[in-house]
């Protein structure tokens, strides 16, 4: 898609997204329980990276089973063919880099064994913002059929996981009985029925994990807005948010989904894509902050069980590490993953990339990821292996550039 004319990104979604909320098939509206197959969001065949912020919600509209996605040249080189007629989804990516034709000395272009010019990345003086045609694996004639996980066999029990998590967020959770979970600003707590009045166990940490994602936007963690009355825009709003961080936790936790709870959102969602599309960037780019932030915690109790706690180091160390900074080109493996410190930007924040994927994103010192870097730098041989972390992400423009998919 090209010329004037083109719709954004977010307003082909925005679309897509109104008439699946009027069929009631929106992607954060179909439940589904820990007992099935293991849902799995879109994600690229090759790299294995997943798909975030508005590109999940624009792979997640076409409706396709298998959750693995790729470019047409990915599938050529891979010597798999794309039928002929099928159509392409469209997602957006960050470009940091571009490939062009070395030269030597005198200017001249470099040819290889073969006489053909050799080619060097060099990195962009600033990011540009790109789109890119991707395929679906049941478009795709060659690729092997897809083998989902089985939720019964995975090896760390998911609702041991999210009462883990929950324990490690702090909250104040009070439980009493009658028929209302919610989260209150005011008082920054969470109040949820009596644990026996769920019908099951992942029904009921699916709902406590929804309004421990209200309870990130206090202004002391994300600092949304959250002081709106019931049937308000910015009620809605943060519905919305709330709903679709639901889905990505439920997901990675594989408790299960269940949005029946929230159909009452409905109307003011479709009302608020049509007026503002923009909308449904802000909101998908909110609740993977929402994500983020919440499996955080995980990542401070991988590094207790390393017995390198920061809470419980010497007086010394805790001084060392808040004297000490993250300083331009440190690379710094953490969690499986090295991060470069690209650059510094305004307001104390500093570019961040992502080595194992190409990712850029934005990060300031007050983000959690940013303390378990530093204490990475400075002690690399403590910390414990795992999961790649999830990157904390912020403003609309700076989420553009983390969701995006660099090949």
């Amino acid at each position: 898609m090209s010329g004037k004319n083109a719709k954004s990104l977010h307003e082909i979604v925005a679309e897509n997204i109104i008439k699946k909320l009027e069929q009631g098939t929106a992607p954060w509206q179909k439940p589904w329980n820990s007992n099935g197959p293991a849902f799995e969001l879109p994600y690229n065949a090759i790299t294995g990276n997943r798909y975030k912020g508005i590109n999940s919600l624009s792979l997640l509209s076409a409706d396709r089973k298998d959750p693995r996605w790729l470019t047409f040249n990915q599938a050529s080189a891979n010597g798999w063919k794309v039928r002929k007629g099928e159509k392409a989804t469209l997602i957006q990516f960050v470009k940091t880099n571009e490939l062009v034709s070395k030269r030597d000395e005198k200017g001249r272009p470099v040819l290889d064994e073969q006489g053909k010019p050799v080619k060097v990345r060099v990195g962009l003086d600033r990011a540009i913002i790109s789109t890119a045609w991707v395929f679906n694996a049941g478009q795709i004639d060659g690729i092997a059929p897809l083998v989902k996980p089985d939720v019964k066999y995975i090896q760390w029990n998911p609702l041991q996981r999210a009462e883990d998590l929950i324990t490690a967020s702090g909250a104040d959770i009070t439980h009493k009985a009658g028929d209302r979970a919610y989260y209150s600003p005011k008082y920054d707590s969470i109040t949820m029925p009596l644990r026996e009045q769920f019908d099951a166990p992942d029904k009921y940490y699916a709902t406590l994990l929804h309004e421990l994602g209200h309870w990130t936007g206090h202004q002391n963690r994300l600092d949304r807005s959250l002081i709106n009355r019931f049937g308000t825009e910015g009620y809605a709003r943060e519905e919305l948010r709330a709903e679709i961080a639901s889905m990505l936790i439920g997901q990675e936790l594989h408790i299960g989904h269940d949005p029946g709870q929230h159909v009452a959102y409905v109307d003011s969602w479709i009302q608020i894509l049509r007026d503002t599309p923009f909308e449904i960037h802000a909101a998908a780019a909110d609740a993977e902050k929402i994500l983020n932030y919440l499996l955080a915690f995980e990542r401070k109790r991988e590094i207790k069980a390393a017995n390198v706690p920061i809470e419980e180091q010497s007086e010394a160390k805790q001084q060392k590490v808040k004297e000490a900074t993250l300083s331009m080109g440190d690379e710094i493996a953490y969690n499986n993953t090295v991060y470069r410190v690209q650059g510094h930007l305004k307001r104390g924040r500093m570019l961040m990339e992502d080595l194992s994927t190409g990712n850029t994103f934005s990060m300031s010192k007050t983000d959690g990821l940013y303390n378990s870097l530093l204490y990475a730098k400075q002690n690399p041989n403590c910390i414990k292996a795992g999961e790649a972390p999830h990157r904390p992400l912020h403003t609309e423009k700076e989420t553009v550039a983390a969701y995006g998919i660099r090949r």
